[in-house]
């Protein structure tokens, strides 16, 4: 299991952290040492978005090849994201704004607080909904409706809202969100890492399938499941009573 972070206070996004995470998440796609990610802000804040002062201000001044390099730089952050094959469980305290709250919504399972703040906020500079993806991912989460209102309007939801809306899957106190978090994912890494894997892909996959094409790839992705060791030693632990060791094999 391996942890994100940043470690700003409110967590701003950089030139320097995006490439980063970027080159983080793809580093992880084939490294089998690693079975499950938690991603967290330090101290009180999960992420505030992209830094105004580093990022925002001087792309105002940015040429149009400049903003398109950039605008596709982000995007392969979350490319990078679904693309990993391990589970990534998001640990959300405090602010998650903007870019913030769309690497969220990149993870596969997402914990917050009440004291949590997500919002979307690019309708505040004067800019559209649709960034790093959040257009396909947020309705798919919480619902077109509910995820029309927070692009248009860039309203934030606190802790509660966003767990009655689907955006969290749960909530803790805040000096147990990390403990939370790295125990979920530990109990995921424990799992069948080659079956999460699969899940993962197909899960993503399966967004714009018809319902047939959907079912056929399923069949083959199961039957793909079947061959490996795991789904032996599984099927052997049943029997003898015993709680099966996932190899990932």
């Amino acid at each position: 299991m391996v942890t994100l972070d940043r470690p700003e206070r409110k967590n701003p996004l950089t030139f320097e952290s995006y490439a980063e995470l970027r080159d983080r998440f793809r580093s992880l796609q084939g490294d089998s040492s690693v079975r499950a990610v938690v991603v967290t802000g330090a101290g009180q804040n999960f992420c505030s978005g992209g830094d105004v002062r580093e990022i925002v201000g001087p792309l105002t001044d940015s040429t149009p090849g400049e903003l398109q390099a950039f605008t596709q730089m982000t995007g392969d952050v979350v490319k990078a994201m679904l693309a990993c094959p391990q589970p990534i469980v998001a640990a959300v305290d405090g602010v998650c704004a903007g870019a913030g709250a769309i690497l969220a919504m990149a993870s596969d399972l997402r914990l917050g607080t009440a004291r949590s703040r997500v919002a979307l906020l690019f309708v505040r500079i004067g800019l559209a909904g649709c960034d790093m993806g959040a257009c396909a991912m947020l309705p798919r989460i919480v619902g077109y409706g509910r995820a029309a209102e927070l692009l248009y309007t860039g309203r934030s939801l606190d802790g509660g809202e966003a767990f009655a809306w689907g955006f969290f899957n749960a909530l803790h106190e805040p000096q147990e969100l990390g403990h939370a978090a790295r125990a979920l994912a530990g109990s995921l890494a424990n799992g069948p890492v080659r079956a999460h894997a699969i899940t993962k892909r197909m899960l993503i996959n399966e967004w714009d399938m018809p319902l047939d094409a959907a079912i056929d790839a399923e069949a083959r992705a199961q039957a793909e499941c079947m061959q490996s060791n795991d789904f032996r030693r599984a099927y052997e632990a049943f029997v003898e009573g015993r709680a099966p060791a996932f190899m990932g094999d």
